[in-house]
């Protein structure tokens, strides 16, 4: 089906953000939509916080049968919904929704599109060390997905130790019950020795400050020849923290395939198919303008 096939038994898909423009989630699932001949459309709606409430209650009433959700929403949109996963509960944060017989039923594949390209690395994931810059929600995906891995020691590193002690604190009643370590960003040195994964969650070299680095060249080089550096970053591709692991000789991952993951998965909630990851990914790095 083309999005020129529209019937009024065109089903409705999207996402929810404010803003929501820049999403590169439209082109990707509408390619991935008509590749699988399902007569559904993927929208932009932007929600401006305030009005979430009323927004999550009119997309029930207009019929639409599932949606993505982005910043801001992906903490507040909890109370909005008859039921959530464990693992959204854990995470505390919610980025796919779909219709249920009792309501809004929602989860978080941020966590699946994470560890995705992890596991096909297929390392022994049980003996290893994370070291996760930032505190932020991202961060909460990221902590989920290494304990859903298996990963023996997960450290967090920030710049502010309330901040890192409040996050540790909120996983008290988490089923999950990841076992975290903290460490200032002036501290970061001291781990990054016998690191397996160093993991990017902050917004630091993005786009446009794209010449920005969370962590020095100095500090790449101590991590071991064989860790791995993912940048939840997408935009640019390379950031300077993945070019400066390339320069080492390390294994980088960066966000577009996290963000082909999510995607993915997310689609196979809402249609019961298996998603064409491949052409999703392309359609993507076609968008973000790359090969």
């Amino acid at each position: 089906m083309t999005r020129s096939g529209l019937t009024g038994k065109t089903q409705l898909l999207g996402i929810i953000g404010y803003p929501v423009e820049h999403s590169l989630s439209p082109p990707m699932q509408n390619a991935a939509l008509a590749a699988l001949s399902v007569d559904a459309v993927y929208v932009p709606f932007a929600v401006e916080p305030a009005a979430l409430e009323t927004a999550i209650a009119g997309l029930w009433s207009l019929g639409i049968q599932g949606f993505n959700v982005t910043i801001p929403h992906k903490q507040t949109v909890l109370p909005h919904l008859a039921s959530v996963t464990d693992i959204s509960q854990a995470v505390g944060a919610v980025n796919t929704v779909w219709r249920t017989d009792d309501g809004w039923a929602g989860t978080n594949t941020d966590v699946t599109g994470f560890i995705a390209p992890l596991k096909a690395s297929k390392r022994n994931w049980a003996s290893s060390k994370v070291v996760i810059l930032g505190n932020g929600g991202a961060a909460r995906a990221v902590v989920a997905g290494c304990v859903t891995l298996g990963c023996a020691e997960i450290w967090l590193v920030g710049r502010s130790a309330d901040k890192l002690q409040q996050f540790v604190y909120s996983w008290q009643d988490s089923p999950l019950q990841p076992s975290l370590h903290t460490c200032l960003m002036t501290e970061l040195d001291t781990v990054l020795p016998d690191t397996t994964l160093l993991v990017n969650t902050t917004p630091v070299g993005m786009h446009p400050q794209v010449n920005a680095t969370p962590v020095t060249a100095a500090q790449m080089a101590l991590l071991p020849m064989n860790a791995i550096a993912y940048d939840l970053i997408y935009t640019p591709s390379p950031t300077q923290f993945l070019q400066l692991a390339t320069q080492r000789g390390l294994a980088t991952f960066d966000g577009t395939e996290m963000l082909v993951q999510q995607g993915a998965a997310a689609l196979q909630i809402w249609t019961q198919q298996l998603p064409p990851i491949s052409l999703m990914r392309q359609t993507l790095r076609s968008q973000l303008g790359l090969p």
